[in-house]
């Protein structure tokens, strides 16, 4: 399939709503309840070498966002290509992948990190032990920076539209005509570039959005060849 011709098509398929509705409603309980219940410390996702992991991050981060940008921008580009995905695989297939996609972003930034983090680890052994006490849970502390939302799984979209549908042109801020597969080629060189610069005051999990669009391209390409009668 080199270009997406819809037939019957539903702009806003049942597994793309549902995550819209959950991203919403979960941000809107960051704005409400987040400093008094300690949200991000709960859901969103930690290094192995913090004391604030907890293993149902890896799913929860992927509901949480930053900001309202942060929000907007990854449910845009979830309806933008998820919905299309959706309706060519449908809502189980679509949702295992979604997860997938999520997960397998967390696993590699959470692999990255640990290395990063192996320098603050040891820099925090030093500490004396009442400052260590101190500062053991403290969001102050590098260990505990959380990392949360959707982008992984998002990317994994972005990643699996560009395989399917490489000759479908998405039209940059609304203008600039280009090809899904030179979009997709480009940004991930973006990322790719971005994640080795690793700039000071960048806190864009790089690695992650690679990770997811990675696993996208690599979960597409096997169905696809694997199951080549009933793929679409």
């Amino acid at each position: 399939m080199r270009e997406f011709r819809p037939t019957r098509f539903e702009i806003l398929p049942v597994v793309v709503k549902n995550l819209l509705i959950i991203n919403g409603i979960v941000f809107l309980a960051q704005i409400t309840f987040g400093d008094k219940f300690n949200l991000l410390n709960l859901f969103a996702l930690h290094t192995w070498q913090s004391p604030l992991f907890k293993p149902w991050q890896f799913i929860t981060h992927m509901f949480m966002h930053g900001n309202f940008e942060h929000l907007f921008g990854n449910m845009f580009a979830l309806w933008m290509f998820g919905s299309i995905l959706e309706n060519v695989w449908g809502p189980k297939r679509f949702l295992i992948f979604y997860l997938v996609c999520g997960l397998g972003a967390a696993l590699c930034h959470m692999i990255v990190l640990y290395y990063d983090m192996q320098s603050v680890v040891e820099a925090f052994r030093m500490l004396p032990f009442d400052q260590q006490e101190a500062y053991f849970y403290s969001d102050k502390l590098k260990l505990n920076e959380a990392t949360l939302g959707a982008s992984g799984a998002v990317f994994g979209c972005l990643a699996a539209f560009g395989y399917l549908f490489p000759n479908t042109r998405i039209y940059i801020y609304f203008l600039f005509p280009l090809k899904a597969k030179w979009f997709v080629i480009i940004y991930a060189g973006l990322e790719l570039l971005l994640a080795i610069q690793n700039s000071a005051g960048d806190n864009v999990a790089h690695v992650a959005h690679l990770g997811g669009a990675l696993v996208g391209i690599l979960l597409v390409y096997y169905w696809n060849k694997n199951n080549k009668k009933t793929f679409f």
